[in-house]
């Protein structure tokens, strides 16, 4: 009864602290975008990135202050062991909720590099964030078929180039968008708990990157009591969050792409996805009969 009471001062608390902290972090963060798009050298890249991605993290510190005031949420995260703050790193997860990102962030914020997202291209012109995830160098992804396919992985792909620079974390949702039982049967998903994933996104990580990383980051989320949305995180109804993380070696075969676009390199790459899929699909039901 208390909690439904407290519930909108609670949101209205958690607004009020994600508007300042954005407001604040893009105003930080804007100058030092501008001196990168002014002087597009690779030496001012990597003086410049680091406050940028900086900014950032403190963004992602207050929201956890935040998320700890308003609710009590159980943290139950296993695998955060051997991860070295300035390394690079290619990271998947499933994903079913806007949570998850926040639930990413709180998780690896100062164990790796700020996760770099591939995310829509028209969520650049989300007010002040879209700015935002443009100055930290997210990779936006088009999507589009036909001819215009490959100009838009090129483009992609230049996103990716910058992240050589200074050390970085590369996270792709391989199924695309959030899980949802409609979509998934939709798209008549053999998982019982995922979509069918997608490899666009690794594919041009590793084209990019592939030298420099040598693990898959490979990350389960599950919510036992529901899938939130994100007012209940705003509200405190976010009881227990269970994360787990493993790192996969890449096999060598799939380390470093020549061309992430040839056919015989996507079929390898999708079969060695599908097999972490599944298996993470086993996963999720065995987190989900856990007491």
């Amino acid at each position: 009864m208390l909690d439904r009471l407290f519930s909108p001062l609670k949101w209205a608390f958690a607004a009020v602290v994600i508007a300042v902290n954005t407001v604040v972090g893009f105003t930080l963060m804007m100058p030092l975008a501008l001196l990168k798009l002014l002087l597009p050298f690779q030496g001012v890249r990597a003086l410049v990135d680091p406050l940028i991605n900086g900014v950032a993290e403190a963004w992602i510190s207050v929201n956890g202050v935040w998320m700890a005031m308003v609710g009590r949420t159980q943290w139950r995260v296993q695998g955060l062991d051997d991860f070295k703050p300035k390394g690079w790193y290619l990271v998947s997860s499933n994903h079913q909720s806007w949570v998850d990102i926040l639930v990413l962030q709180r998780t690896f914020n100062g164990r790796i590099p700020l996760l770099k997202f591939f995310i829509k291209h028209e969520l650049i012109y989300v007010p002040i964030i879209g700015l935002a995830w443009w100055a930290l160098d997210f990779p936006f992804m088009r999507r589009k078929g036909g001819s215009s396919a490959r100009k838009d992985l090129d483009a992609a792909r230049k996103a990716c180039e910058k992240f050589r620079v200074v050390p970085t974390s590369v996270i792709s949702f391989l199924e695309g968008t959030r899980f949802s039982p409609a979509k998934h049967a939709q798209q008549k998903s053999p998982y019982q708990h995922l979509l069918k994933p997608k490899t666009g996104g690794i594919a041009m990580a590793l084209e990019t990157l592939g030298d420099k990383l040598e693990t898959l980051v490979d990350v389960t989320i599950v919510y036992p009591q529901g899938v939130p949305t994100f007012s209940d995180l705003m509200t405190g109804r976010l009881p227990e969050v269970i994360v787990t993380i493993r790192q996969t070696h890449i096999p060598e075969d799939l380390h470093v792409a020549e061309d992430g676009t040839d056919a015989a390199y996507r079929q390898r790459l999708q079969a060695w996805i599908n097999g972490l899929w599944e298996a993470k699909d086993q996963e999720i039901t065995a987190l989900l009969k856990r007491p």
